[in-house]
């Protein structure tokens, strides 16, 4: 594929809101940092009428719901859609819990998300589908994930993005699958979570473009995890270190060289 928002990602440098959880915090900041783009770190309702005014895009992860993490959430979603930022919407463990359950569902009837990125689980949960998932991971099922991807994308009006050993990629009409990535990324806790935010930071240029902006970043962030995980097996301390480096190191030649996608 031909690599469009990455340069522009490092040309604008755009400041990214994550509104995430203590597990995945610090390794996400320093990966958009690596990237080319800022973090801002902020969940306190306090801030939440403000900070979004200044950002180009907003992340509200679920991981660990804390205090008034939820209301916060919501002012920060309705401040993004007045001021017309793009939201990515991370469901973490959405099927793990009610209170998760009831969480991602009043989300979703009061904010308008641009991307709806976890992985097969959480969307099963969105979807109303069968599955087991297991906390916060992937866990097991036997659900068709494209016709579970179209069917959050149509009923939300988003694109979406399944990650898993092959990522789907969906915006209801169109979809696509990714063929790149590496079986240490679910050894290293918040790899999920530091995607939705390197998705953020590409939809922060996008244009409204979201569709061919999060396929462009699934493609990067797992092509950055292919070549940060040659040579390793089980050191997935190195990977995670490894990781931000070659996200700093990723040029568009080797999106366009490395992308394997089938539509």
């Amino acid at each position: 594929m031909q690599s469009i928002y990455l340069s522009k990602i490092r040309e604008q440098n755009p400041l990214i809101h994550n509104i995430t959880n203590i597990v995945a915090a610090n390794f996400s900041a320093n990966g958009l940092l690596a990237l080319g783009a800022s973090p801002l770190m902020s969940a306190n309702i306090e801030e939440m009428q403000e900070v979004p005014k200044i950002s180009q895009a907003l992340v509200i992860n679920i991981g660990t719901l804390i205090g008034k993490d939820r209301e916060a959430m919501l002012q920060a979603g309705k401040t993004a859609n007045e001021v017309g930022i793009p939201v990515v919407l991370d469901p973490v463990g959405v099927g793990a819990t009610s209170y998760r359950r009831e969480t991602i569902s009043q989300l979703l009837a009061e904010v308008k998300f641009a991307l709806i990125r976890g992985n097969a689980g959480e969307l099963a949960a969105i979807a109303g589908e069968t599955w087991q998932a297991k906390g916060v991971d992937a866990g097991q099922g036997e659900v068709d994930l494209k016709a579970v991807a179209e069917k959050v994308a149509q009923r939300y009006g988003c694109t979406v993005l399944i990650s898993g050993a092959v990522d789907i990629v969906s915006d209801g009409t169109q979809t696509a699958t990714v063929h790149n990535g590496t079986s240490l990324f679910p050894k290293v806790t918040a790899s999920g979570c530091l995607l939705s935010a390197v998705c953020a930071a590409f939809l922060a240029v996008s244009e409204g473009n979201y569709f061919s902006t999060t396929l462009e970043a699934c493609v990067a962030y797992t092509i950055a995890g292919e070549c940060a995980a040659q040579g390793l097996t089980t050191q997935v301390g190195q990977f995670q270190i490894r990781l931000l480096d070659e996200l700093a190191a990723l040029s568009p030649e080797t999106i366009g060289q490395r992308g394997r996608i089938n539509e």
